[in-house]
């Protein structure tokens, strides 16, 4: 078993890199949060020059690939851009990480004492036992829905004041001659206007004024539209504009692989009144159709679970980080110090 290094731009400057990934990916479970074509947009917008390629030979065949970077003081961690939900590791079913990780940490320079895998969805890759330089960490709850069963059915079971508020809306809209229209967009040559619609919704309400929204010019533009385009062009991305009259009232950006669709960005209009929910009044609309048609199994929304995801699902599961450790004394120093921490912060115990 051998790693290899080189700077995280081959990735984009020498196709053979990108191809190795891609077969890797390939091999399950081929998630499109990882897939080539998601990755490469990542490393041309975000990294910021000390990000290392990575990959692991055993026997002529690749078994493991990720993209890295330093994480501070004698530690480095997998590239984790906030536009990526997942950790970019990619490893053949039926190897275990523990192993992996040891010989990435001795591979990779400045002699690290610590090296993070991040942001592992537990149904991709089943959460490993802590091993002697191994440790998991609780990431957050997600949150996914089963797209089986019907639309009627999946649509009972939401609770009451959901399916009520959402009528009443409907009701009032109907009475006030106000269409709605969902449209679904799909073609690579549609992509940059969507991203730039994503932007001036999002540019228009708080995240405009953190300076946090996306924008047609920004790198989280740029990447998006470069995403969006490479997906679209193999049939993998999918835009969700829902129009309240003629108004563009709210926004969805996703991806898709075989058997899944996630919803990766959602925006809407905040200057509609509050009594109008688009992007409740979208979902609905967006999900009846995602059971109508059946391409896919599930719905993933790849964030911490929220109030209003529990309104859509109770199907919530834990992602997770790992931490290797050089030796074994250190994992333990580590879990002491956190379990210390964590006293230090719930205070005094009462009786």
């Amino acid at each position: 078993m051998k790693w290899h290094l080189v700077p995280a731009r081959c990735f984009l400057e020498q196709a053979e890199h990108a191809a190795r990934w891609q077969a890797l990916h390939a091999q399950g479970p081929a998630s499109c949060l990882l897939a080539a074509d998601f990755v490469a947009p990542l490393v041309a917008q975000f990294a910021g020059g000390a990000e290392l390629l990575a990959w692991c030979d055993r026997g002529g065949e690749t078994v493991a690939m990720a993209i890295v970077a330093p994480a501070g003081r004698g530690s480095w961690a997998t590239f984790q851009p906030a536009q990526a939900p997942l950790g970019l590791w990619l490893q053949r079913p039926g190897e275990h990480p523990e192993r992996l990780l040891g010989g990435l940490l001795r591979a990779l320079p400045g002699f690290p004492l610590v090296f993070g895998l991040t942001q592992v969805d537990p149904m991709l890759m089943p959460r490993p036992q802590d091993g002697a330089g191994l440790r998991t960490l609780d990431y957050i709850d997600t949150a996914r829905v089963t797209l089986a069963g019907g639309f009627a059915a999946y649509w009972n079971g939401r609770g009451k004041n959901l399916r009520a508020n959402l009528k009443k809306q409907r009701a009032r809209l109907e009475r006030e001659g106000v269409a709605t229209r969902l449209d679904v967009l799909r073609r690579p040559a549609d992509m940059a206007q969507a991203v730039e619609d994503y932007g001036r919704l999002e540019s228009s309400g708080w995240k405009g004024k953190e300076g946090t929204a996306v924008h047609a010019g920004n790198a989280q533009g740029r990447y998006y539209r470069a995403m969006l385009e490479n997906l679209a062009a193999r049939n993998a991305a999918s835009v969700y504009r829902y129009h309240v009259g003629e108004r563009l009232a709210a926004m969805d950006l996703c991806v898709e692989d075989g058997d899944s669709i996630v919803v990766l960005k959602t925006s809407y209009d905040e200057s509609i009144p509050s009594s109008l929910s688009p992007t409740l009044l979208m979902r609905e609309e967006a999900v009846q159709r995602l059971f109508d048609e059946g391409r896919f199994q599930r719905l993933e929304f790849y964030g911490r679970v929220m109030e209003w995801h529990l309104r859509w699902t109770d199907e919530v599961r834990t992602m997770y980080h790992i931490n290797y450790y050089r030796w074994p004394g250190l994992r333990r120093l580590h879990a002491m110090l956190e379990a210390r921490g964590k006293r230090a912060e719930s205070g005094p115990a009462t009786q």
